[in-house]
């Protein structure tokens, strides 16, 4: 027979491509079905643990600059992970109801630095003097900078906002949520290669090989596998430094390498409970009030991404407006309550905790709001606390290399809907991701040299209001992706299809969706007196 050995012609079906999912399938725990209460409790734990690298990175930057010494920087961190706490149980009740980690954002970094070298603090000799007046500068600017999340949420305007929003422009917005933040990836593990690359080593064999060669009745390597990782990992960084590898090091190799360089356990209190006001009453300032205005904006724009991206992951729908509104409005509240204890930064979804529900495939609400108790745990008892915070912090680089790329690419999913096939689609598409990248690079390269921004005129308030947007790369990948989505060829019937818009139209009104009510809405039967709309 002519051509035996050929290869049999493909089956129809497998000709067809992979079908669209309003919800992410392969997911074991979706936000409505914890995990049983031993294993919820470890992932409740791990979710605590991947946090803690955002919440010791910013006060560490931050607070030196300040005046602060380890002491300071010990209860800003505990200060930081108390309030992340609080506002994590009040959004996974209240806001969007989603698994979300409440933490620092990285977007109000540039304008709290302004304040910091502002001259009116310049003239102040005693160090802890001049940190408490800083933060107290800073608390006042937050204060005022948080009711443009308030406003904008429970007001029904950024709800609005966000019904023009189709699967195309969401791809670029969330898809950089995640690879936009690549400069706390690899740069930070370089910093300790030789703790960071067996971190990365480690969870992609935990993750993603042992739990295929090893057959077990159920996943425990991948699920868990940043536990098992990072106490291997750290227990490795300790035995490097006992032994005196470190010892003729640089000053920056041993603050990156050492386990016992970082300062706060020393600097922590055994038991601390924050308060309101802790560092004095606020002090506002004009200026700085407008600058750190745009950075919440900034902030709720970016965690806007995240929010869809943790809605994915958990196995939900498509978060209806009101609902995002309504959990932009509590990201307000949380900023504020940051504000009153004086953390020295604002609230944004952890992007690193939306990629660790990817990794674990449990997007468990329970779960999520037991991590908010360990942070408000060991908060309080800082000796504690101050232990897991002391972890490498290139070990938590490594982590973020997986985590935020699961986030990227959760971004690029939402391409599904839409016609891949279209000039239109390709065009915005890659023209937002290109400008996404291009934009922020040029002004971060250009205050790199410079030691200010492009826009750097005598008001330093005015060149943080351009500055800072611009220089954030989701922001600037949806600003262009939203507005040529809205107006290119945006009455045509065929485009609408082509954006995948007709794919979350149904999501628009929080009752069209019969499963909107099962993720989303209100407990204690709040729905009656704040009806979703």
């Amino acid at each position: 027979m002519a051509g035996g050995g050929a290869a049999p012609p493909p089956k129809q079906e497998e000709m067809q491509p992979h079908p669209v999912k309003d919800q992410l399938p392969s997911v074991s725990y979706c936000i409505t079905s914890p995990p049983p209460w031993p294993e919820a409790i470890i992932l409740g734990f791990q979710h605590y643990i991947v946090m803690l690298g955002t919440s010791v990175i910013i006060p560490s930057a931050l607070v030196p600059q300040m005046g602060g010494g380890n002491e300071e920087k010990a209860r800003v961190i505990q200060t930081l992970l108390f309030v992340a706490g609080i506002n994590t149980l009040c959004q996974s009740f209240f806001g969007t109801r989603l698994p979300a980690v409440m933490g620092g954002s990285y977007t109000v970094v540039a304008p709290t630095i302004s304040i910091i070298m502002a001259g009116r603090y310049s003239n102040e000799t005693d160090p802890h003097e001049k940190f408490v007046r800083t933060m107290r500068g800073t608390q006042g600017a937050l204060i005022i900078a948080s009711t443009i999340q308030i406003i904008l949420g429970f007001s029904g305007l950024w709800r609005n906002v966000v019904r023009f929003l189709s699967p195309l422009s969401a791809v670029p917005l969330i898809s950089l949520a995640g690879f936009g933040l690549y400069e706390l990836g690899f740069p930070g593990v370089a910093k300790c290669v030789e703790i960071g690359l067996p971190e990365i080593i480690l969870m992609l064999i935990f993750s993603q090989y042992l739990p295929h060669a090893i057959h077990v009745a159920k996943p425990v390597f991948d699920r868990f596998s940043v536990i098992f990782t990072i106490a291997i990992v750290w227990l490795y960084a300790y035995i490097l430094t006992a032994s005196g590898a470190y010892k003729n090091a640089r000053t920056r190799t041993q603050v990156h390498c050492r386990v016992d360089r970082s300062g706060l356990i020393s600097g922590a209190p055994w038991i601390n409970v924050p308060y309101p006001f802790q560092w004095g009453a606020p002090t506002f300032d004009a200026g700085e009030c407008f600058a750190m205005m745009m950075a919440s904006f900034v902030a709720l724009v970016e965690s806007t991404g995240t929010f869809i991206a943790v809605s994915r992951y958990a196995s939900a729908t498509m978060i209806p407006p009101s609902v995002l509104g309504r959990g932009i409005g509590w990201q307000g509240i949380g900023t504020l309550l940051g504000a009153f204890f004086g953390t020295a930064n604002g609230t944004a979804v952890s992007v690193e905790n939306a990629g660790l529900l990817a990794l674990t495939h449990v997007g468990s609400r329970r779960v999520v709001q037991i991590s908010a108790g360990f942070m408000i745990f060991f908060s309080i008892l800082g000796k504690f606390g101050a232990i897991f915070a002391s972890i490498p912090l290139p070990i938590f680089a490594a982590l973020y290399c997986i985590f935020f790329a699961y986030i990227g690419a959760c971004g690029l999913s939402f391409l599904q809907f839409c016609n891949l096939n279209s000039f239109r689609t390709k065009f915005i598409m890659g023209f937002s991701l290109f400008m996404g990248l291009s934009v922020p690079q040029y002004f971060n390269e250009y205050t790199s040299v410079a030691g200010y921004g492009p826009v750097h005129t005598g008001a330093r308030w005015f060149n943080d209001m351009i500055n800072v947007p611009f220089s954030s790369k989701p922001f600037v990948a949806v600003l262009v992706a939203f507005f040529l989505d809205n107006t290119i060829q945006r009455r045509d019937t065929t485009v609408q299809r082509d954006r995948g818009y007709h794919w979350w139209n149904k999501f628009w009104s929080f009752k069209t969706d019969s499963r909107s009510e099962e993720f989303y809405s209100l407990p204690f039967n709040l729905n009656k007196f704040f009806p979703s709309v």
